[in-house]
Order: C-alpha cells, then structure tokens, then sequence
C-alpha cells in the first residue's frame, strides 16, 4: 500500500465530517488531521489576545507566536495551542462565532495550508475541513463533500453543545449555523465549494456506520493500488 494517501473531506458545518474522518482514520490506520481545529485553535489565540481580524499588522505578528500540534490519547486526536490542550474549549460558541472571520483571512490559511501539507507529503491522512479537496491537497486520491439538511445540522450541533453544558438555544444554533455557511461560501480566500471531482455524501439520514461504510468502499481501490 502506498505511503502518501490523502483523503479529503470537506462540507458544511456540522455535517459530521470529524465524525468520518476520525473513524475512517481508525478503520484505516491512517493519521487523523482536524484543519478545522487549527482554524480554531488560531481564533482562540485571537480572542484570548484581543487581536482585531481587520489589523493586518496584528493578526501577522500573532501568527509568528501561534504553534500547533497533535497528539493521539484514547484513540482520540487532541490539538494543543502553544503546548495546552484546548480541545474542548475551541468546541464553545465564542470560537465558533467567529471562526469563520478569522478563516477568511488570506495569511492565516496561508500558513495552516502551509503546515497541512507538510503533514500529507509522507503519510496517509484523512484531513477534513472546508477546502481541502479545493486547495489544500487538489491531488487527494479521494475527495468526499459531506452535506445534510440544515435543521438535523442544527439539532446535531444543539446537542453536542448542551451536553457539553454550554447555554444555548436551537435557535441560536441553528442562526450561527447559517451565518457560518454565509461567510464560508462567499469569502474571497479558498471559499467552501465542492471539488468537481468530489463525491457527494448527503448524511441527514445515514447513521455513523453507514457513512463509514460508503467512504471504506470509495477508498478500497486505492489502497490495493
């Protein structure tokens, strides 16, 4: 089997492509990338800094003291910011409502761009996230564009959040949702658009062990290439 497979999979939030992609990962042996946790890793960074999204100066010089790991405990990846675990708190409404702003900015895709492919020149990766089939790895040997109706995105996602105990209403999850799809799709740097290459993987009535079957089966081939 090669050594340098690159499944990519992108959609919508709260598709479940973290879902896929960790089981897939697993099912696989492959290594797990969560570009949406760099992304939000960066807007914690952010908050926490008080970094304005509009001072370009700023957001340069923030990405210089900004370093990001992985890490596997439990079967489980972990995302570490300049050496703490922040895992869970990226997850909270606060970074969720403004990660796709800071997304939007041309230097910080540049640089996670950067360090996602670093990550894929030598190994086999399944990497989720909003351009990766676009962008990021255009060479990937499967590309999978997850999608669902956005009500069952929102109850998805509502669900997550109150287990978690963070106060949220359906509504306002359903809202933040539908600002996040605005913004990714019509930003001006690597907007969210499927590959045309890209299979299409509506999950709004599949259980996690039947999409992880239709993905299994798409990738089949390449790995006894």
């Amino acid at each position: 089997m090669r050594t340098n497979l690159v499944i990519a999979i992108d959609g919508y939030s709260s598709c479940g492509k973290s879902t896929l992609a960790k089981a897939l990962a697993k099912k696989l042996h492959f290594i797990y990338i969560d570009s949406g946790a760099m992304y939000r890793a960066v807007t914690l960074y952010f908050l926490r800094n008080n970094i304005d999204v509009n001072d370009h100066d700023k957001v340069i010089a923030a990405l210089k003291d900004i370093h990001l790991n992985f890490h596997a405990r439990d079967y489980q990846t972990h995302i570490t910011l300049n050496d703490e675990e922040v895992s869970e708190e990226i997850r909270l409404m606060p970074v969720s409502e403004y990660v796709s702003a800071v997304s939007a900015i041309r230097e910080v895709r540049h640089e996670m761009v950067k360090q996602q492919q670093r990550m894929g020149k030598s190994k086999n990766i399944v990497m989720d996230g909003r351009d990766i089939g676009t962008t990021v790895f255009p060479d990937a040997q499967l590309k999978i564009f997850m999608t669902a109706d956005p009500n069952v995105r929102a109850e998805r996602r509502f669900k997550e959040l109150s287990a978690k105990g963070d106060p949220i209403t359906l509504e306002e999850v359903f809202e933040n949702l539908a600002h996040r799809d605005y913004q990714d799709t019509t930003r001006v740097e690597s907007p969210l658009v499927r590959a045309t290459d890209a299979i299409i993987l509506d999950n709004t009535n599949l259980t996690e062990a039947q999409q992880l079957d239709f993905a299994t089966e798409k990738i089949e081939p390449f790995l006894k290439s």
